[in-house]
């Protein structure tokens, strides 16, 4: 079943997905069609401030779509059904739905309606190439299918623990032998940063293609000299945001903001850990915890921030790091992501140092601000990234 483009529109004033009508233009013939495999974007990529899902690869998946559709490929993306039309035009992507995630029975769900309702998804889409980011049984399926009538795939990590055997963050064994076997299977795999290529070759025994993740600065932005620091991730136990908190503790006279929402699924996590948090922030003073907020909700935020402040365990190369870099703000943080503009502390202490260090130093931040910029502009602008996939897709044709 082939639908088609109607025009780069975006979501109308109201709010309003378009439905899908009319046939394929002979623009949209010249370059392959894509298909997004992304089970919980349709929050993100229908900019829906009632359902409280962003999560990082999702935000990068949507952003890779519409640049793809802006550049005259055909895109589609599967989705969760999230009560949305189907198929329905968002931004020049068409998007199917497949089924809810609580849909069915405990432990036959896995056959149907999952497994059944995504296969028939995948065949009613009748994409050139279908393309799957972060790790989960669907890396398995969409190989499958790709291998099974002859499409091609690409799956693309978006953690540092993607390729590492034991640390994948799938919770059944089941989904792992899948995931593994995916990655077995798959056409193409697409790493993030030097450590994913040589963690996928080291374990997997696959050659990984670097393309670093991409961003564009959304028109209405509007940086200034912001004096917030700023956190932003989900309420997970690995991201540490009592490590953020505990900066804020030790710099009593310095701004901070912390924006997130609790987590909700995939890591299991004590009972009430996000009030914990919640609270922790709301007694001192000189910390705003916003809670969830959409991501266009988010964004004004990093307009104000003059600093980023990451806590987490592990990344691959988060969208907050871009976010920041876009705007010529420094980041600070726990993990190291190859980027050399990017500050690594080991602790809380040493944390609130380098924090201090820059916020005090004009000159020092001025050079770290304009460093960031510039490797932001270097490696993660959409004219770069377009380019790495356009090879990318070349060669799979």
């Amino acid at each position: 079943m082939a639908f088609a483009t109607l025009r780069q529109a975006g979501v109308p004033a109201q709010g309003r997905p378009e439905p899908v009508t009319g046939a394929v233009s002979s623009t949209a013939r010249r370059k392959a069609h894509i298909c997004f495999v992304a089970p919980y974007a349709w929050p993100v990529l229908s900019r829906d401030p009632n359902i409280q899902v962003v999560g990082g690869a999702e935000v990068q998946q949507c952003i890779l779509a519409r640049l793809f559709a802006a550049n005259g490929y055909r895109v589609s993306m599967i989705s969760f059904d999230y009560g949305q039309p189907s198929p329905v035009l968002v931004d020049g992507i068409t998007v199917y739905k497949s089924f809810r995630e609580d849909a069915g029975v405990p432990v036959l769900r896995f056959l149907h309606p999952r497994l059944t309702t995504m296969w028939r998804v995948l065949r009613q889409v009748d994409a050139d190439v279908y393309y799957q980011r972060s790790s989960a049984m669907w890396t398995g399926v969409v190989a499958q299918f790709c291998r099974r009538h002859g499409k091609r795939s690409v799956y693309a990590g978006a953690s540092d623990r993607d390729f590492e055997i034991g640390q994948e963050q799938i919770l059944h064994a089941r989904d792992r032998w899948l995931y593994r076997r995916g990655l077995a299977r798959v056409d193409r795999i697409v790493a993030q940063n030097p450590f994913q290529i040589e963690s996928c070759r080291r374990n997997h025994q696959r050659d990984a293609t670097l393309i670093p993740s991409c961003y564009e600065l959304p028109k209405e932005a509007k940086p200034g000299n912001g004096d917030r620091v700023l956190w932003v991730g989900t309420i997970h136990g690995y991201k540490r945001p009592h490590w953020f908190l505990d900066i804020a503790e030790r710099l009593p006279h310095r701004r901070f903001v912390m924006v997130g929402g609790p987590s909700v699924g995939g890591e299991r996590l004590k009972p009430g850990y996000y009030e914990e948090v919640r609270g922790r922030a709301a007694r001192l003073p000189n910390v705003e915890f916003t809670g969830f907020l959409p991501l266009a909700e988010v964004e004004p935020w990093f307009d104000r921030a003059r600093l980023l402040v990451s806590t987490s365990v592990y990344e691959g190369m988060p969208n907050v790091f871009l976010q920041a870099w876009a705007r010529a703000v420094p980041t600070v943080a726990t993990v190291d992501v190859g980027a050399p503009v990017n500050t690594v502390f080991a602790d809380a202490a040493q944390g609130a140092a380098k924090v201090e260090t820059l916020l005090s130093d004009t000159a020092l931040w001025n050079q770290a601000s304009s460093d960031s910029l510039a490797y932001f502009e270097r490696n993660h602008s959409s004219s770069e990234v377009l380019a790495r996939y356009a090879r990318l897709l070349e060669d799979l044709a």
